[in-house]
């Protein structure tokens, strides 16, 4: 019986979300979610990136996460806001892989079609998937639902390339 513990995160510059699922024999289990939140410390960008690389160390110490889902960068309209948010999200990616974690990307569509069935869902129906698929009391905020539907979506996929004959993806995958 595999156990497996997935972290997924929804990278951003003053609110960073992140998803903390398990999954054993098949079943997943929910066991946190949340925000990192880089805007209460300096306004600066380098004091933000650091919280944000200090969060999810602290979240891999937490719970010693087998693999890690970061949802990819998509267009944005304003430059600077998706330097910010690359910049977000190397500070994840670099926490993860300092830890010796395999990290997978995925974009928002992929995630969205895979949680919800279509690429193009707004945030509310994956929050309101996120709650029915994890049998959540109540509907996780935003930034942390995405999070979570990160981890899902890696989960999902990886049970599909499993099912075709391969054990792991390296699609996807940060070398």
């Amino acid at each position: 019986m595999t156990v497996r513990v997935l972290l997924g995160i929804d990278p951003g510059s003053r609110v960073t979300g992140y998803g903390v699922i398990r999954v054993e024999s098949g079943r997943v289990e929910y066991l946190d979610s949340g925000c990192i939140r880089a805007k209460a410390l300096k306004d600066d960008i380098p004091s933000r990136l650091l919280a944000i690389y200090n969060g999810i160390q602290t979240l891999v110490a937490q719970y010693q996460p087998d693999e890690v889902a970061v949802e990819d960068i998509f267009v944005a309209h304003n430059v600077q806001s998706a330097l910010k948010l690359g910049h977000a999200r190397g500070a994840a990616i670099v926490a993860a892989t300092a830890a010796a974690l395999p990290v997978f990307e995925y974009s928002a569509r992929q995630v969205k079609q895979a949680i919800v069935g279509y690429g193009n869902a707004d945030k509310s129906q994956v929050q309101h998937m996120v709650q029915q698929l994890l049998g959540l009391d109540k509907v996780p905020a935003s930034d942390a639902a995405d999070a979570l539907a990160v981890a899902l979506c890696h989960w999902h996929s990886q049970k599909a390339f499993a099912k075709v004959g391969r054990s792991r993806s390296t699609r996807g995958r940060i070398r």
